[in-house]
C-alpha cells in the first residue's frame, strides 16, 4: 500500500466524515454541553468505533449483514432506536450548554459521554456496509490484508478524530455566543437532525445480493 493509495483514502475519508452524522452531531453537542475536554471522551468512543467496524469487515461481519436480512434488520432497528431516542432527549433539553454550570442538570459521567459516541456508531449497519464497500478498493490482494486493514483504521480514525475535534470546537465556540434561547435552539437543531437521521436508516434497506 503506497502513499497515494493513503492520501487518496484519506481525502475520501475526509469528504464522508465531514457530511453531517450522528458521530459529528454529537460531537457539536458535546462540546458546547460540556467543552472541548469532556467532548474528548465522546470522540474517543467514536475512534474506538471506526476501529471496531473496521475490524468487523475485515472478519467478514460487513459481508454478513449484506447477505442476511434478519441480521441487517435487527442491527438496523437498534440504531434506529438508539438515535430516536438521542434526538428526543435533545428535543426535550432545556438548553443547558454546559451542566456543570447548572446546579439542576444531572451529572453526566465522561464514560457515558463515552459510550453513548460509541454505540451510535457501533450500531449503525449503514457502517458496515460502507466499509465492506469502501476497504477492499484500497487493499492490495497481493499483500498480507492484516496490515492493511489496521493502516487504514488508523487513517479513518485519525481523519475521523480531527473532524470531530473541529466540530467540538464549534460546539464550543457557539455556547460562548448564543443566549439561553440560542442554546435552546442549538440543541433542538440537533435532535431534530439526529431524528431524520434515524428515520432515514429505519427507511434504509440492503442492496439486492
Amino acid at each position: 500500500m503506497g502513499g497515494t493509495t493513503i492520501l487518496a483514502f484519506a481525502f475520501v475519508a475526509f469528504i464522508g466524515i465531514a457530511t453531517p452524522g450522528p458521530t459529528v452531531l454529537l460531537a457539536l453537542t458535546n462540546g458546547s454541553r460540556h467543552g472541548i475536554r469532556r467532548a474528548l471522551a465522546g470522540m474517543a468512543g467514536a475512534v474506538l468505533s471506526d476501529f471496531v467496524l473496521i475490524g468487523a469487515v475485515a472478519l467478514g461481519l460487513g459481508a454478513l449483514l449484506a447477505a442476511s436480512e434478519f441480521w441487517f434488520t435487527v442491527v438496523k432497528w437498534l440504531g434506529a432506536a438508539y438515535l430516536a431516542f438521542l434526538g428526543v432527549t435533545l428535543l426535550r433539553s432545556k438548553g443547558t450548554l454546559d451542566v456543570s454550570l447548572d446546579k439542576d442538570a444531572p451529572a453526566v459521567t465522561t464514560s457515558a459521554i463515552f459510550l453513548k459516541s460509541f454505540l451510535v456508531a457501533a450500531t449503525n449497519p449503514k457502517g458496515y456496509l460502507f466499509f465492506s464497500a469502501f476497504l477492499p478498493q484500497f487493499i492490495d490482494l497481493g499483500l498480507p490484508q492484516a496490515p492493511q486493514y489496521a493502516a487504514l483504521a488508523v487513517v479513518f480514525a485519525s481523519v475521523d478524530l480531527v473532524v470531530m475535534l473541529g466540530y467540538a470546537l464549534l460546539g464550543s465556540q457557539a455556547a460562548r455566543f448564543l443566549k439561553h434561547s440560542g442554546a435552546i435552539w442549538l440543541e433542538r437543531i440537533c435532535g431534530g437532525a439526529l431524528l431524520a437521521l434515524a428515520g432515514s436508516l429505519a427507511f434504509y434497506r440492503r442492496a439486492a445480493t
